[in-house]
């Protein structure tokens, strides 16, 4: 019987104390509360520019803020650069889907690799900056885009705080990656 109690008590003492086992682990993970609370902050910096830009602005109207940016506003049917944007309304559910799917899938992601800051804090605006345009698809049937750069009469296509953040995000995620490699030499 004291064998068996020993046993237990020896298991309970490598699995979650000891330098190596699953509590150096746990002191490393931060959980998935700060990620999500970013993609939260994400959203909600998105949202409120595009009602406030909603509020001020007709469809179409701009206002010249530098000699590089306006703000417009505009929408989106498709995806990025227009994607899209003149199919048959089936897009809608598509792009809705697919931000959806992708919401899960980096959930999933942030869950397995929440010790990870540099990766989870990327993939937090991704997640952020996707459901920030699904948003839109499910209430507008469109993605509100305002902030408008060009040189000349150059002018790159509209986009908003959700697409920064998704592009913010990926180039993280790029030089996440490449420290990764850096480091695995």
């Amino acid at each position: 019987m004291a064998g068996k109690a020993g046993a237990r008590s020896g298991a309970r003492r490598n699995n979650g104390s000891n330098g190596n086992g699953g509590g150096a682990r746990i002191g490393t993970t931060l959980g998935l509360a700060p990620w999500l609370g970013i993609a939260v902050i994400a959203i909600l910096l998105d949202q409120v520019t595009k009602l406030t830009i909603l509020k001020t602005f007709q469809y179409g109207e701009f206002h010249p803020l530098t000699s590089f940016f306006n703000l417009v506003l505009v929408y989106n049917k498709g995806a990025a650069f227009s994607f899209l944007a003149a199919a048959g309304g089936w897009q809608r559910w598509f792009f809705t889907l697919l931000g959806v799917v992708a919401a899960v899938v980096i959930m999933w992601l942030l869950k397995r690799h929440n010790g990870q800051k540099m990766f989870c804090l990327s993939l937090s605006l991704i997640l952020g900056g996707a459901l920030g345009n699904v948003i839109d698809r499910v209430i507008y049937g469109h993605v509100i885009d305002f902030l408008d750069f060009h040189v000349g009469g150059w002018h790159w296509p509209a986009f908003n705080v959700a697409d920064s953040a998704i592009c913010v995000g990926a180039v993280l995620l790029v030089i996440d990656e490449l420290r990764r490699v850096r480091r695995g030499k």
